[in-house]
Parts: C-alpha cells; structure tokens; sequence
C-alpha cells in the first residue's frame, strides 16, 4: 500500500494547474444515458472515480472511450442493454447513485444500489426517492437495491426538497429533462458543478431555467442529442492548493482559478491573513504577514464555506495565531481527521459537529492515517507546516479527487515523495 512522505522546508513558489471538477465530471457522465447520441466531455480529471464511473456506465451497455490522456472522454449511450447498477461497482463511489434519474427518464425503470463512498455520514437515498415519486416513479427497497418504475414514462411535478441536496438537485433536473411536462424544483442546490451540468442538458437540447438560483425549472422534451461540453474547474481542488502557500509561506499562482467560486472561503482567506488576487491566468495567493489569524467557519450548502474544505481549513488553523471554531453543518463524522492532526501536536477539542482549534507554534512530523478524501490532503498540507518527516498512509483516498498529487506539491517546491510500504 501506498503512503505520501511530506517535509516541511519553508516558503512555496510555483504554478499549479488546476483540473476539472471531480464532482461536475461524475455528475455530467450519467447525463450520456439520456440520448442515444454522443457526449464528449473535454477537461475531464484523470482520476479513480472517474474510472469507476466509466466502468457502471459500461456495465450498463453504455461506451466510454478515455482521449488525450485521459483529458477527454468519449461516451455513447446507444445501447443500453442492462438497467442494474450492480453492488460491485456502486459500493466504491457515492456519486453511482445518478445514474438512476436517467435510466429512469429514459428507459422507464432501473434497479440500482444503496451507493458506497466516504465514511463521512449516511447521505441517504431519500430526497432522490422522494423527488422521483412525485414525477411519478415507484421506488422500492429490495435487498439493498433500489426497484425504481415509471409506467407510462415520468411526469412533471413541482416538488420541494426538505435539504438543498447536490445530488438529489442533479438526479431529478436530469429526469425531468425527458418528463412529460414541465418540472419545478424548489429548494434546489446551487453549486457551479449543478449550473455545469444544466449548461451541458442545454446544449443537448434541453428546457431548464433557474440554474444557480433555489428555484429549478424544467420543460420535458421527448429526446436530448449529443454534444461537447468542457468540464467547469474544480473549487475543491482549488481551494486545497490555495491552502498550500498559506501554511508554508510562499506565494503560487493556481492557473484556471476564479475567486467567484469559492467566494466564502476566500472571505476566510483574507480574515486570516492570506491575500488572494486574480490574474489573466488564475488566482495568486500569498501571506499577507509572518502570522495566520485564527478564524471561525461554519460549513454550509452553497454559496456558503464549503464542507470539502472544512479539513483543509482545520489543518491552517492548527498553527493560527488563537483559537478557532469549526462547526460542521453538513455531515456527520466528518472530523475524523482530527485525532491524526493531534498527533501531530495540534490542539483540538471535538464536540459533536464543533471542533475547537487552539493555534501551536509549530506542529510536528508524524505517522497519520488517512479517513476520507479531503482528510488525506488536510494531512499532506499540515506535514508543509511540520517539523520533521510526515507520513501519511491510506492515500488511496487522495486518488479519487486529486490528480497528480505529489507533483503538483512538487511542483510548489514541496518536499514530497509517494512511497510503497
């Protein structure tokens, strides 16, 4: 198994690419079952949960064709020929579970497991079930998989989610999209990733206004064609590189980055002393003094901080100058990548959904252990600001959501090597 070796060795420079958006890309992927026609997606991450949604979809009769080193892809839904997304493949990615609002809109029914993914709360199923019920659907719970039918096709409704859910939002704008009807989705989440994919059903003919906005609503056609869409950038990776210079000293330049992505967060940025300027090519982010000042976050559904980049966060705050509050509104359990900080020699103190971060001087190198995606590179980023050698185990989780990871490190002039234990 794989384990990353971090040194921390002062200031950082450099430039980082920054890739498309892991959770744009798996969203716009399942789109291909709505058409027979094909669907090119440009700017694509080369990642494991990438792979992982190539292979349910080929499952499923669909073809998926990896260009230009994995930047492209090539996917054709022409012949679908299995409506079950089986366990095997569904287990490994939360994101699996959409494929079931376009079987459903397209093919009238479909059989699809309880998804799997990080170990950071439940995430039921049932805003997607309720959603899709009231288009018309019947869902039932089977021995760990969901029978879903639409006799007679889905139908338009107007629904209101009880959460603002990302997922559920994309589930049902992509079924509606070939309802009969038209479809309003109240309540609905606001990402740039969920903006992404309605400017992506739009280009295959689709009828939606109200993208960005709580308020989501969709004219049914009877068929959507192909078309080439170029993945929007991914904030969280952004976001995470963004916290590389902020730790360690140092100004980079994160090429592709815009502020108007991760507004909240830059507000967080800049109160703790981080400056962040765009430029023709991206962002540039630096320490504005010797200190980083202690700031309080509260995870929220977008356009507030988001919660992938509450364990980041956490690492800068371990070193802040006073004490920070993290509350986390979002998940449950998702601050397991505390106990690994306080190895380390960070001050944490975890309440429920609130962890209490009193800044140290300096933290310490130390044997960590990954527990989630963004937990891994909470750890790589607290092992810039460590005395001594961090090893972080489990990375695995790091190749779900971040693309070359130790190079782009690297590239920042990181001490940083993957190693085989």
């Amino acid at each position: 198994m794989d384990s990353i070796v971090v040194k921390g060795n002062g200031p950082l420079k450099g430039q980082i690419p920054i890739a498309g958006a892991k959770n744009a890309c798996l969203t716009l992927m399942p789109a291909t079952l709505l058409s027979e026609e094909p669907l090119t997606l440009t700017n694509a991450p080369r990642l494991s949960d990438i792979k992982t949604m190539s292979a349910l979809l080929e499952s499923l009769g669909a073809e998926v064709s990896s260009l230009q080193d994995g930047k492209v892809l090539a996917l054709s839904s022409h012949n679908i020929d299995n409506h079950v997304a089986d366990y095997e493949i569904v287990r490994k990615m939360r994101a699996s579970n959409l494929v079931l609002g376009p079987m459903l809109a397209r093919l009238g029914h479909a059989i699809v497991s309880l998804p799997g993914g990080c170990a950071i709360g439940a995430r039921p199923m049932d805003l997607h079930i309720a959603a899709l019920e009231a288009m018309g659907a019947e869902i039932e719970l089977k021995e760990g998989y969901l029978h879903a039918i639409a006799r007679g096709g889905l139908k338009g409704a107007v629904h209101e989610l009880r959460f603002a859910s990302v997922g559920a939002t994309e589930n049902t704008v992509m079924a509606a999209t070939l309802a009969k009807g038209t479809t309003v989705l109240k309540n609905a989440a606001r990402e740039p990733e969920i903006v992404d994919l309605v400017h992506c059903l739009r280009k295959m003919g689709a009828q939606i206004e109200g993208e960005g906005t709580s308020t989501i609503t969709i004219q049914g056609v009877d068929r959507l064609n192909g078309a080439t869409h170029p993945v929007v950038t991914d904030r969280i990776e952004l976001g995470s590189y963004m916290l590389a210079p902020a730790i360690a000293g140092g100004e980079v330049e994160l090429l592709g980055g815009r502020i108007n992505l991760l507004a909240a967060f830059c507000e967080k940025l800049d109160a703790a002393g981080v400056s962040v300027t765009e430029t023709e090519k991206g962002l540039v982010v630096a320490r504005k003094g010797d200190l980083i000042h202690s700031v309080d976050v509260v995870t929220e559904v977008y356009p507030g901080f988001p919660t992938d980049l509450q364990a980041q966060m956490m690492a800068l705050m371990c070193t802040a100058d006073g004490t920070s509050v993290l509350e986390e509104k979002i998940f449950e359990n998702r601050f397991m990548h505390a106990p690994e900080l306080i190895r380390m020699g960070a001050n944490i103190d975890v309440q429920g959904g609130v962890a209490t971060v009193k800044g140290v001087k300096r933290l310490k190198g130390a044997r960590v252990m990954a527990t989630d995606l963004r937990a891994s590179v909470s750890l790589i980023l607290a092992g810039l600001a460590a005395e001594g050698e961090t090893v972080v185990s489990r990375v695995y989780h790091v190749d779900r959501g971040y693309e070359h990871v130790v190079a782009k490190f690297a590239g920042m002039g990181a001490q940083i090597e993957r190693v085989k234990e």
